[in-house]
């Protein structure tokens, strides 16, 4: 059972990447999808959570009206799109498969995760 993130890279101030997370080795599509950031040093962030219906979305305040989450149960796939990147959007990004009964942003919560992917905005 894991989850394989791809998509991350670099990107001037303004673009846009969209992050993918795939399940493998089992279903993920009744449980809640999180995407988290983590600078160096830093403490993991919550970014934004997905419900197993795809109905309810939480961003954290820094990304609210540029970030967007979505998910294809049907491909055990989560989306991360990621719009008008500031350089403090520079990070390591993740991916969690979370609880059943919905979007938490508490880490603990989280049993399986990504390996992580960088993510640099510069110009």
């Amino acid at each position: 059972v894991q989850l394989v993130e791809s998509g991350g890279g670099l990107v001037q101030p303004g673009g846009s990447l969209r992050r993918s997370c795939a399940a493998f080795g089992c279903t993920f599509s009744s449980s809640a999808r999180g995407w988290f950031r983590q600078a160096p040093g830093k403490e993991r962030e919550f970014v934004g959570g997905i419900s197993w219906s795809g109905s309810i979305t939480y961003d954290a305040d820094s990304v609210k009206g540029r970030f967007d989450i979505s998910r294809d149960n049907a491909k055990n796939m989560v989306y991360l799109q990621m719009n008008s990147l500031k350089p403090e959007d520079t990070d390591d990004y993740y991916c969690a498969a979370g609880p059943k009964y919905g979007v938490t942003g508490r880490i603990y919560e989280y049993g399986t995760w990504g390996q992580g992917t960088q993510v640099t905005v510069s110009s």
